[in-house]
């Protein structure tokens, strides 16, 4: 497990800003510092805490809220939801389960982040005509029985 270091613009509801984030494989989900959240995001609180253990012998750290945020890198943009984390040792952490949903892979060797820019377009889905009906059809329920007398 190694880390890139990557100069980022994160990007919420209440504004923006280019920090220094680090790049980590070694770790499973974005983390932001509070300050840095609050600054950008309004915060939504976690429906139960989560505890993540460090490479500390028995260190762990809470996280209770979290940021849905953009994030530019290389003129891409990037989504994904943040731990807020007291305490953490850097402004915003990418985790692994950010590099695998956008298929970021880290070149350590030559300390690059490596973008495929095909998982950056957004698509939508051309449904017409008999398509279309047949999926509205499967979003309706059918009727149920009544109990009332007949």
């Amino acid at each position: 497990m190694s880390v890139i270091t990557k100069k980022i613009r994160l990007v919420g509801s209440k504004g923006s800003k280019e920090v220094e984030t680090i790049f980590d494989s070694g770790a499973t989900y974005s983390c932001i510092a509070p300050e840095l959240a609050e600054e950008l995001e309004i915060l939504t609180s976690l429906p139960e805490p989560m505890i993540f253990g460090t490479a500390e012998k028995g260190g762990t750290l809470k996280s209770e809220k979290a940021a849905r945020l953009n994030f530019y890198l290389d003129g891409y943009r990037f989504s994904d939801e943040f731990m807020v984390i007291d305490n953490l040792s850097e402004s915003a952490i990418i985790g692994a389960a950010t590099l695998q949903k956008w298929r970021l892979k880290l070149d350590f060797e030559h300390d690059e982040v490596i973008i495929d820019p095909r998982v950056t377009k957004l698509r939508l889905l051309d449904i017409s005509g008999k398509q279309l009906q047949e999926r509205l059809a499967s979003l309706v329920k059918p009727d149920l029985p009544t109990n009332s007398p007949a």
